[in-house]
């Protein structure tokens, strides 16, 4: 077997690696035989060189078997997950699964915790009073055998491997490489066991990367990767140059994903129109890979269902099956932070959203809505509510501790005056 120190030279020198090389290195780290020092070695090795295609699927495979993996052959091709890959005000999740469960597609998704401006599922689920988001993974089997969607936090044995990994490569300045960007996102999904994965690949001021043509380039390869360990793939490059909708902040978004699929949302500004759109999309891709069907089919079986009501349903399901107290989804009432502030921006030009959408998410964690670390505590009522007038957009921020409450009206203004 090659050694640890000749698998880095290797690698170091621009030469491929096998995927023998490559599992032995992922399965030595991840049961602590290989240090840290010869881990950061290697990601900035495959930083400074690359990796090929053979190489990025074992490597993602690896990951993939450093754990547990979740076994959901029962359902067939019938399962589908969608993964974002960061953003402000994303509460995609929240109305795409529903619609897409409502159609017949077995939802099974492990989703994670915000860190730094954007936000995670599991924290604007965890909103919801009562909500379980620690499912063991019978009781998961279970709830997507019963009634078709299931969306639990990840657990610490589902690719243990990446999790050291990306904390190795925030401290080693390499986070950028595409290999071990793809690896660590396919990795965790390969793992988590849906048959089909849909990716929304995200860009702009609000995401981690910058252009289009860079999310169009990882979509693709991520595709590729996925489609090269087995799984039915598709991918939706979407903007993150303003905030999906008004809100910024866990119940408040809870609120939004509520006013979307009950038909209540105000259709008055291109937000809320954007984050309708996009959620058909997903869902719509979700259910032509899971059934087979066009994209164009999905569609539209994806927004007559939202019109309908069924995904109303469903999430009202879904919520209930995890102790969800749903009493507030008729009044749509999740508590906010008593602290609020307001802000003024004007419109650039008529149209364009005048904050820096990064430090909109910023000015999210400074109220309390995120963390920078993961010990922090999370405020759910804590966030920001954009309301769009004729000639501008107001902000009005939620906290529960006046020192955040000014912390994040001084980021907030940050972010106007950058404009």
């Amino acid at each position: 077997m090659t050694s640890t120190k000749d698998i880095i030279t290797k690698k170091r020198d621009g030469l491929p690696l096998s995927a023998t090389e490559i599992t032995h290195f992922v399965d030595g780290y991840a049961s602590g035989e290989i240090p840290d020092y010869q881990a950061a070695a290697f990601c900035m090795a495959i930083y400074l060189r690359g990796m090929d295609d053979s190489e990025t699927v074992a490597l993602t495979q690896a990951i993939a078997g450093s754990g547990r993996q979740i076994e959901l052959a029962e359902f067939g091709q019938n399962t589908a997950d969608k993964h974002s890959t960061g953003g402000v005000g994303d509460k995609t999740t929240l109305i795409c699964s529903p619609i897409a469960a409502a159609c017949g597609v077995n939802v099974a998704k492990l989703a994670g915790r915000g860190l730094g401006h954007t936000g995670g599922t599991i924290d604007k689920l965890s909103a919801i009073p009562g909500y379980n988001s620690q499912l063991t993974p019978s009781e998961f089997h279970s709830q997507v055998r019963s009634i078709g969607i299931a969306v639990a936090a990840q657990t610490e044995d589902i690719a243990p491997a990446d999790r050291k990994l990306y904390a190795l490569r925030d401290v080693t300045g390499t986070v950028e490489s595409p290999p071990l960007i793809i690896s660590s996102v396919m990795g965790k999904k390969i793992a988590a066991g849906a048959a089909c994965i849909v990716l929304d690949v995200k860009y702009g001021s609000g995401a981690f990367i910058k252009t289009h043509e860079a999310a169009q380039t990882l979509a693709n390869s991520m595709v590729d990767i996925g489609e090269a360990c087995g799984r039915r793939m598709s991918a939706v490059v979407s903007s993150m140059d303003a905030p999906l909708g008004n809100a910024v902040g866990n119940a408040l978004e809870v609120r939004e994903a509520v006013d979307i699929l009950s038909g209540r949302a105000a259709y008055d500004n291109p937000q809320i129109i954007y984050l309708r759109d996009l959620c058909i999309t997903l869902a719509g891709r979700m259910i032509a890979l899971a059934k087979n069907l066009s994209e164009e089919d999905g569609e539209a079986m994806a927004r007559a269902a939202l019109e309908s009501g069924a995904a109303l349903a469903k999430f009202r399901e879904w919520i209930a099956a995890q102790g969800g107290d749903v009493s507030f989804i008729e009044r749509n009432d999740l508590p906010l932070a008593p602290l609020t502030a307001e802000l003024f921006a004007p419109y650039d030009g008529g149209a364009k959203f005048p904050f820096d959408t990064h430090k909109v998410g910023e000015a999210a964690c400074a109220l309390g809505a995120g963390r920078m670390v993961l010990t922090d505590t999370i405020d759910p009522g804590a966030g920001v509510y954009f309301k769009h007038e004729n000639d501008g957009v107001t902000a009005k921020l939620y906290s529960s501790c006046e020192e955040k409450l000014a912390r994040g009206v001084e980021v907030l203004n940050t972010a106007v005056l950058m404009f």
